[in-house]
């Protein structure tokens, strides 16, 4: 393949085709074709990356974000800092400082009240340890594992098969080397295939072909499986394995019978789990978005398969949202911004419940204060999706690590509860009262149960029930009475049935209920990658002076809601401060004390680096007429309010019933300079408020 740069060439555009490529990479792959065949596609795939990386060069030099700046608050503050730092830290692991676990405490509170409230979910907390037994049924024991070597000197574990490309890199690279075309190709090829190989395949190529030697200089050990899951054992006998969980859900799902008994058998209903998942990563890397241990919020709508309709799908039908549909991501590479209604009715979207989540998920990030135009939609390609899925769209953030998934909203079908069923021999079945009772065809049974007990024992009601559920719907009943009929045996959930176990005849008969396995809509919640992404969202710096850095958190979700400082250090300023905060606090505003000696500008912008929205001065006008300054940290504009007023007018605004620009109009606005010389104004001075590129501030109005 050819390419050649244009100055109005379509990075969209472009971006589509890799996306597309990397699709035919999957397919190829998947069907196992010619390595020959893949390695074109892949540098096929290779050659579009690195004209896609040219040109977005430009565009990454427009950036004003300024991520060291950033990186340098955020640990300088608290928010996020490395695990056990004193001892060289971990990788992958990471705490939250006063600010950072505030943070998440507010943003886990609006989740909890914007989701689990409104809708009246059942909240479960389930254990994080988890029985092997589950973690197979479900798939993760198999499905999380990698090929890893170990330095027989250090312990220090590598995935296999990244050593194999980094040493052909490498190789390749080595100027004192010289190779034919043909010898550079199958390197290549090689290098292709390195997450095919057997563990033997492996061995060989590390140590025999490439000779690639551990970081002690000794060779490494053969290959082994590691499994992305911690592992562990329960009880002190070591006999029976468990895992620390990579996800909550399996921990609802397990629990569906009892939460449906809940519920008093009323479908569809939602479940929601907050907690940790664990995974062991091989490269823990990108700070918050990469990590070894997260937090998780994750919400299972239980639904009739046949009916995927939400009943509160008619309040945000309207809403818009910004979608990267698959055709899209294949062909033009661009976005298009719908009504979630739009979009469900033309099918872009699969079903009402999966639409309803999708916009509730917008509505909720905009709630806690991320960016709309940093936000999208992305539809999972088909070559993406578990063969069991129907439909998934991530919500994608946009930040200074590109667009990152921090939400999944997937239809997983029946696959969750039909595997757990099956493996369990329990009953995952709801049922839905008809409005009007209907006529259906069925099949009758008549069980010889001498020979079902010889021939399963303790496991013949198992079969026999596996049996009558089939046989409530004829077409369902159909195709096993077809080959008893035809061969005398058939099997039925893994169980052998002959022809002498059961009779049937064809029936009919009036239902005035259906029983179903029910659907799973799941939105899955990264609250590690959104606290994050709200962190960058958040972040600017002052018109004019980059050392002043600025959060500009919401209201509802900041850390501290409000600043106290005092304007001396006098005790009869200090007792005013102290029953400010008292009452503050007594009225659940967190709030920041700040009583050091630097000049009141400091610390105004010590306020602003944790994103306190608020700030109360109390100054020597304070012990005259006990009225103090209210300062609002974007505009950086302040009133003079009564001190009996503060309690009642922050925590409005905390809570969204009133705005700044309202209490502009309630009280007059003062000229206050960072250092704390006050201008003082009378109660009729009228204020306006102006646009800029750094937002709406208020201003005194002009004189006419």
């Amino acid at each position: 393949m050819s390419t050649t740069t244009t100055p109005d060439m379509d990075t969209d555009a472009l971006a589509a085709k890799i996306t597309k490529q990397s699709s035919i990479v999957r397919q190829l792959k998947k069907d196992g074709a010619p390595s020959e065949q893949i390695g074109s596609a892949v540098d096929e795939l290779k050659e579009l990356k690195t004209l896609l990386a040219s040109l977005t060069i430009a565009e990454d030099g427009k950036d004003s974000f300024d991520k060291k700046a950033f990186d340098d608050m955020v640990i300088r503050k608290m928010f996020v800092i490395p695990s056990f730092e004193i001892h060289g830290g971990v990788k992958g692991l990471y705490d939250l400082g006063p600010p950072g676990c505030a943070l998440k405490a507010a943003i886990v509170d609006t989740w909890r009240k914007h989701f689990v409230l409104t809708e009246s979910m059942l909240e479960m907390d389930c254990t994080n340890l988890t029985p092997e037994c589950v973690l197979k049924t479900s798939g993760h024991v198999d499905r999380f594992t990698d090929l890893m070597v170990k330095d027989p000197e250090t312990g220090e574990c590598f995935r296999a098969d990244k050593l194999l490309e980094d040493a052909i890199d490498a190789l390749l690279e080595d100027k004192t080397k010289i190779f034919t075309n043909e010898e550079r190709e199958d390197h290549l090829r090689v290098q292709r295939q390195a997450d095919a190989f057997s563990p033997s395949e492996l061995d060989n190529l590390l140590q025999n072909v490439y000779q690639v030697k551990a970081p002690s200089g000794a060779n490494f050990s053969a290959s082994f499986p590691f499994n992305l899951m911690f592992k562990t054992t329960i009880g002190p006998e070591g006999t029976s394995v468990g895992f620390l969980r990579p996800e909550t859900a399996q921990g609802l799902f397990v629990n569906f019978r009892r939460l449906l008994d809940y519920n008093a058998q009323k479908m569809p209903f939602a479940a929601a789990q907050i907690g940790l998942g664990f995974r062991n990563e091989i490269s823990p890397r990108s700070g918050l978005l990469r990590v070894r241990e997260f937090t998780m919020a994750e919400i299972e709508h239980f639904v009739n398969p046949d009916d995927k309709a939400h009943p509160s799908f008619g309040n945000v039908k309207d809403k818009e949202l910004v979608l990267f549909g698959r055709d899209d991501q294949l062909g033009s590479g661009k976005t298009k911004t719908m009504a979630i209604g739009e979009a469900v009715a033309t099918k872009l979207v699969n079903n009402e419940t999966l639409g309803y989540f999708m916009a509730r998920t917008q509505l909720f990030m905009e709630k806690i204060g991320m960016d709309p135009a940093r936000l999208r939609f992305r539809q999972h390609l088909t070559t993406e999706m578990a063969h069991y899925a129907c439909d998934c769209w991530d919500l994608e953030i946009q930040s200074s690590y590109g667009w990152v998934e921090c939400v999944g909203h997937a239809d997983r079908a029946c696959y969750d509860l039909k595997v757990h069923s099956q493996a369990t021999k329990t009953a995952m079945d709801a049922t839905q009262k008809l409005e009007k009772p209907k006529d259906v065809t069925m099949a009758k049974l008549k069980f010889d149960r001498k020979l079902l007990g010889q021939a399963f024992k303790a496991d013949q009601r198992v079969v026999s029930r596996a049996l009558e559920s089939l046989a409530e719907d004829w077409q369902d009943f159909e195709p096993i009475a077809k080959a008893l009929e035809e061969t005398g045996s058939t099997e039925v959930d893994g169980y052998t049935i002959t022809k002498e176990m059961v009779t049937w005849k064809k029936a009919s008969k009036k239902v005035h209920e259906i029983k179903f396995t029910p659907s799973v809509i799941e939105p899955s919640f990264g609250i590690g990658r959104i606290l994050y992404s709200l962190l960058e969202h958040s972040y600017y710096q002052r018109e004019g002076d980059e050392q002043r850095n600025v959060m500009k958190f919401n209201p509802s979700v900041a850390p501290n809601k409000c600043a106290v400082l005092p304007i001396s250090s006098g005790d009869e300023v200090n007792a005013v401060v102290d029953a400010i905060a008292s009452d503050l606090m007594y009225n659940d505003l967190s709030t920041k004390v700040d009583k050091s000696g630097a000049a009141l500008g400091r610390r105004y912008a010590r306020a602003d680096e944790i994103g306190v929205p608020f700030a109360i001065t109390v100054d020597f006008e304070t012990l005259e007429n006990n009225t103090v300054t209210l300062r609002e940290r974007d505009s950086m504009a302040q009133v003079r309010m009564p001190k009996n007023d503060v309690s009642t007018v922050i925590g409005a605004m905390v809570h969204g019933k009133m705005s700044w620009e309202k209490v502009l109009g309630k009280y007059p606005l003062v000229q206050v300079a960072e250092d704390g010389e006050v201008a003082k104004t009378d109660s009729s001075t009228k204020t306006v408020v102006v646009s800029t590129s750094r937002g709406r501030f208020s201003r005194p109005a002009p004189a006419k």
